[in-house]
């Protein structure tokens, strides 16, 4: 799996870019056309954080603090807004993964990037997939990390779990991917970009 990964990810771009490809938008039936465009995209960077553990692949997964003001919440990859001193949507991830989850870089092999996501909340993120060798110990921000957790490569990338639900925002009804997991609710941009690392491990 780790050199099918390798072989089939995109190649990781020097720069965070706020020229999206793929994101909430995308997620059909929504209409690109009615949603509300970047001009004010502010750019981002997470890591999808594969540990690959003897019995197999997971994906590590964390879990945001109810009260902060984005995504408040809601299941996440560990990242955050790109800061000047980050060199590159790389060290943004890696930065951002050791300050929330307490993961060193030392147990982080980055392997390439997803599409740059654009949310609705005018994100434009640079997905980082990283190979994470076990033995680590998780240390959380507890002011902005609840819980972290893992579940199965092998769940997100079977299409049966690609489910779709919607909800009225903005005045508009919105469509985006749901993927429930043992009491986890996995959705929006966090299960659109799984969707997308399925996508390109299936083309």
């Amino acid at each position: 799996m780790r050199e099918r990964l390798k072989s089939r990810l995109l190649d990781i771009p020097d720069h965070a870019s706020l020229s999206a490809t793929w994101g909430d938008h995308y997620a059909p039936p929504n209409d690109l056309a009615k949603l509300p465009k970047g001009q004010t995209l502010k750019a981002a960077a997470v890591l999808v954080p594969i540990v690959d553990h003897p019995t197999g692949q997971t994906v590590l997964l964390t879990q945001r603090a109810d009260h902060l003001r984005t995504h408040s919440g809601q299941v996440s990859f560990p990242g955050g807004k790109v800061e000047k001193e980050d060199k590159g949507p790389v060290d943004t991830a890696l930065r951002e993964t050791e300050e929330e989850i307490g993961l060193h870089r030392s147990h982080i092999e980055i392997i390439g990037a997803l599409d740059v996501y654009e949310t609705g909340t005018g994100f434009a993120i640079t997905p980082i997939v990283g190979i994470v060798t076990p033995g680590f110990t998780l240390v959380l921000d507890e002011y902005e990390v609840a819980e972290a957790f893992e579940v199965p490569l092998d769940f997100f990338l079977d299409p049966a779990n690609h489910t779709m639900d919607s909800a009225e925002w903005q005045g508009a009804v919105r469509h985006y991917y749901d993927m429930p997991y043992n009491g986890y609710r996995i959705w929006g941009a966090t299960a659109g970009m799984l969707v997308n690392l399925h996508d390109l491990l299936a083309d």
